[in-house]
Formats: structure tokens, sequence, C-alpha cells
């Protein structure tokens, strides 16, 4: 999951609300959120946080980033000529077989043409 996916999902709404349910239904819970997201999606600030950390605590948060995934990030960067680091670290954590969901997807869908197996859904 990238930032603006947990942004959208934090926020208190119906939508969000069915987005969490349909992912439930599906077995796509909880979703895995690697720490370096959390650098896009938070603001350092408790009060304007407390959405995104309330939601973030179910998720399943990755804290390392084995070498071996960094070097495939960066490959993907390089192949793609576009995205940033921590998108690219996203696409790499969802191979192979996984699935990423984005507000934005243009960055991610370059990445995921060079990764194995990974689809890009909006939200």
């Amino acid at each position: 999951m990238d930032s603006g996916a947990v942004s959208q999902l934090a926020e208190r709404s119906r939508r969000a609300l069915a987005l969490i349910v349909a992912l439930r239904e599906e077995g796509l819970w909880p979703p895995a959120v690697p720490a370096a997201v959390l650098v896009e999606c938070l603001q350092g600030h408790a009060g304007r946080d407390a959405n995104e950390n309330r939601f973030l605590k179910t998720c399943d948060i990755i804290e390392a980033v084995p070498e071996s995934l960094a070097r495939r990030a960066a490959q993907l960067r390089r192949l793609a000529r576009r995205g940033s680091a921590v998108d690219a670290l996203v696409v790499a954590f969802a191979e192979p077989g996984g699935t990423v969901l984005t507000s934005d997807p243009d960055d991610l869908k370059a990445l995921a043409a060079h990764a194995a197996d990974v689809v890009i859904e909006r939200i």
C-alpha cells in the first residue's frame, strides 16, 4: 500500500469503510505497508496524523528493507525511468504476484511494468 492509499483509507468516510470491508472480504487484510511509506503519509504531528495512525495500527508495517529488495527497487526505478524511491520500494515489496493500492497509479504502473506480476489498483 502506498501513501495515497493509506491516507484515503484512513479517512473516516463511508467510501473508506466500504473499501476496507471489500479488502477484508477478498482476504487482503491486513494490508502490508513498508515503513518508508510513513515518511510520505505522515506529517510528524500527533494531531494531524491521528487518522493515519489509527489506520496504521490495523496494518502490517514492514520495518526492514533487505539489501536485495532495495537493489531491486533501484533496478525498477532505472527501468521505468520514473517513480520515487518509496514508490519503487512499494512495488518491489509486492513482487511477485502482489497488488499495490494507490490513489495515484501513474508512476506505480510504470514501475510495475518491469516487475514480476504486480498489479496496481486505484482506490
